[in-house]
């Protein structure tokens, strides 16, 4: 067989799509990926129900059905504080993890330098691999997971072309200040590079914690490019429907690169998803006291049986530390990774290592959500009590 590309070498699997599969293997209940267990607004599963008759059926225009991004134009310019212009300033893509695929792309030439948080969702790295990028990793510092802002200005003035920044932060569900992403922003601006954002959680930001979109800051529209998703939003992961927007230079070239990866999303799913991008403010505020509620009762019944946690600002996701599992004999040698894989047999609970969202060498956490009904929280906390039994 002839030899493979090397750049498919320089990174594994997803660990969390990985887990996800040993989970469905042993029957565990799966807190690794990040899905909730519960149904769509009905509004939007009848909608579905009615474009799977009435379509549409064919293709849309590549960039995003018109009337889809005329919502998701009024939906978001609230959010940035301006007029988006569904021309010219909006690119529908296949979920966010193309979307934010689709920016690197964009902006990214062979050899360029792309600054990452880290902890990471692990798909930047590998999406900044497949551009032909070299990530350059900052870390978010526990427990309340700072940064030092010289190291992102010494990035910039390294060559860094741009910035990613998960806001809320997957997997440590930190929350970016605004005085935090004015800092960025204004080096962004000095060193005239771009700050690529993930905000697919702008929905999920926990009193007193506020979401402010990058784009939204004076003078940062021109080097931002925002990525989201209407996965978690609206409970729909599997729709796979994301987006970009930028101003018109990037998103005209954006568009390009969209059109060859995926040609487009699927017609009828935007169709009844704009249903979803018009619902009035009051849905997510509903949202929030939904998942505000979830955090509480899944975090109560951690400190119940003992587990240490991170309180998170924002997502669905929680930090665990198992330090003192690993410490036990029958444990020995184990990585975080080798715990999963025994949780999910023994436990019956799934999870993700840590060491898959750190370039620094962490081994001693793992992560969970809480996007689960009560009753499946319950049940996973009760089998997860079973570690406790461990250290006695």
């Amino acid at each position: 067989m002839p030899k493979l590309s090397d750049r498919v070498g320089t990174f594994t699997d997803s660990v969390i799509r990985r887990m996800t599969r040993i989970s469905d293997e042993y029957g565990a209940i799966n807190l690794s990926q990040g899905f909730p267990d519960f149904d769509p607004p009905k509004e939007i599963m009848d909608a579905l129900a009615k474009a799977a008759y009435a379509g549409p059926h064919q293709y849309s225009v590549t960039f995003g059905a018109e009337n889809f991004r005329e919502a998701l134009a009024r939906k978001q310019g609230r959010a940035i504080g301006r007029e988006i212009d569904p021309e010219t300033e909006i690119v529908v893509t296949c979920g966010g993890t193309e979307a934010m695929m689709c920016a690197m792309m964009t902006i990214c030439n062979p050899g360029d330098k792309v600054m990452v948080f880290s902890p990471f969702y692990e798909n930047y790295g590998a999406d900044a691999i497949l551009s032909g990028a070299e990530p350059v990793y900052i870390p978010l510092v526990p427990p309340e997971y700072g940064f030092d802002i010289s190291l992102v200005e010494e990035g910039f003035k390294n060559g860094a072309k741009a910035i990613i920044v998960c806001n809320p932060s997957n997997p440590c569900g930190k929350v970016f200040s605004r005085e935090e992403l004015t800092a960025i922003g204004e080096l962004a601006v000095k060193y005239d590079a771009f700050v690529v954002t993930d905000e697919v959680y702008e929905h999920m930001v926990y009193a007193p914690n506020r979401h402010t979109c990058m784009a939204s800051i004076p003078g940062m529209y021109e080097h931002t490019i925002t990525c989201n998703s209407l996965s978690k939003t609206y409970s729909i992961t599997g729709w796979r429907l994301g987006y970009l927007i930028g101003p018109e230079e990037v998103i005209e070239s954006a568009k390009k690169v969209h059109d060859f990866l995926t040609v487009g999303a699927a017609a009828p799913l935007q169709e009844a998803a704009v249903t979803g991008l018009n619902f009035p403010e009051s849905y997510y505020e509903e949202l929030l006291e939904v998942y505000t509620k979830k955090r509480a009762y899944f975090l109560e019944g951690l400190d119940r049986i003992g587990l240490k946690h991170n309180v998170p600002q924002g997502t669905y996701f929680v930090l665990i530390d198992i330090q003192a599992f690993l410490d036990l004999p029958q444990f020995s040698g184990y990585t975080d990774l080798e715990f999963c894989e025994w949780m999910i047999k023994n436990i019956k609970v799934a999870a993700v290592p840590g060491s898959s969202f750190f370039k620094e060498e962490v081994n001693n956490l793992i992560r969970l959500h809480f996007a689960r009904e009560e009753k499946t929280m319950d049940e996973a906390l009760a089998r997860l009590a079973k570690l406790q039994e461990l250290l006695k």
